[in-house]
């Protein structure tokens, strides 16, 4: 119940946050003043850090379009920048073992503050994506990944697209609500391997 409570706090801040934000941004308030409010309103927790609210180039551009699609240059400039810092494996290997690769869908532990910093973070694919069949709960703010090798293929240019998507989903679209697994240090190489297989494994349950 406890944690309930903190959890509630937490979002009813966050909310209050994001209204006040808004509110001075179309009163015309500079970014410096936002940042301020910012960071006024949160306290550091566990792992997470006040240094979560810092924007690298990525995301102060997509903030700053405030969820309108960026002009197609722009975005171009931005996925070019994003795809020169995916760094594939030196092994040459880009698929891992699916099975592990389905934990890894399914798990959602891993940077909130309430989690153990030294615990193996998941992916959590499933708040996003359905992925398989028999799954009665997924989200769906991404596409459905079912079937994901049997439509695209299972060649090698598609293994690389995938383990290059996981890594840094804004290479391949720009402001994406994917995260960025391998850019921000979410998911290990290895890891990401093993979501490559989930996703194209002609044995993975996402194929069958």
């Amino acid at each position: 119940m406890k944690n309930t409570k903190i959890a509630a706090a937490a979002g009813v801040a966050l909310i209050a946050a994001g209204c006040a934000v808004t509110t001075m941004k179309t009163q015309g308030a500079s970014d410096a003043e936002v940042s301020k409010v910012l960071h006024e309103s949160f306290e550091a927790r566990g792992q997470a850090t006040l240094d979560r609210l810092d924007q690298d180039e990525v995301q102060r551009t997509c903030s700053e379009a405030q969820g309108k699609p960026l002009a197609k240059d722009a975005a171009q400039r931005l996925q070019q920048a994003q795809l020169a810092t995916i760094k594939y494996p030196a092994d040459g290997q880009l698929m891992g073992d699916w099975k592990r690769g389905e934990k890894i869908a399914q798990s959602g532990i891993g940077k909130q503050y309430s989690d153990d910093p030294k615990a193996v973070a998941g992916g959590n694919c499933y708040a996003c994506h359905q992925l398989t069949r028999h799954e009665i709960a997924y989200g769906t703010i991404g596409p459905s990944l079912l079937g994901f090798g049997r439509r695209r293929g299972f060649t090698p240019d598609m293994e690389k697209y995938v383990y290059g998507k996981v890594y840094n989903a804004d290479a391949f679209l720009a402001c994406t609500n994917m995260p960025r697994f391998g850019h921000m240090g979410i998911l290990t190489e290895q890891q990401i391997k093993d979501v490559v297989a989930l996703l194209m494994d002609p044995k993975s349950p996402v194929n069958q």
